[in-house]
């Protein structure tokens, strides 16, 4: 599952609200780049090569939405699939109960808002 992470600060653009068509974007070395805001591409522009080493590597729990870096994540198999959450029991759990919906909100398919963690 990939979702989009502004390359400069880290935070996932799903958690924020942001779609991808909304989202301020950049092209580098021939690749868009979604970002949170232009501030952030401001920054990015600056020094892009910083900005990947601080945020390469990050996911997005997809149930919580938190961020984490890959190595702090647990990584789980599910159908075959290794899909990486923040450590929470509750999390891997509600996403078992509703893979489907977990995996399309995580790739800015449906809204953010439901159903809630429980």
């Amino acid at each position: 599952m990939k979702t989009p992470i502004c390359p400069t600060c880290g935070c996932s653009l799903v958690r924020l609200g942001i779609s991808k068509d909304k989202a301020a974007t950049h092209t580098y070395q021939g690749e868009e780049y979604y970002f949170c805001c232009q501030g952030c591409v401001d920054l990015f522009t600056a020094d892009p090569e910083k900005y990947f080493r601080e945020t390469r590597g990050m996911i997005v729990c997809p149930s919580c939405l938190a961020e984490k870096r890959r190595e702090a994540a647990v990584k789980l198999n599910i159908a075959g699939r290794d899909i990486y959450f923040c450590h929470c029991p509750h999390c891997h759990e509600n996403f078992r109960n509703n893979p489907e919906h977990y995996t399309k909100r995580l790739e800015g398919s449906v809204a953010e808002t439901s159903p809630r963690l429980k």
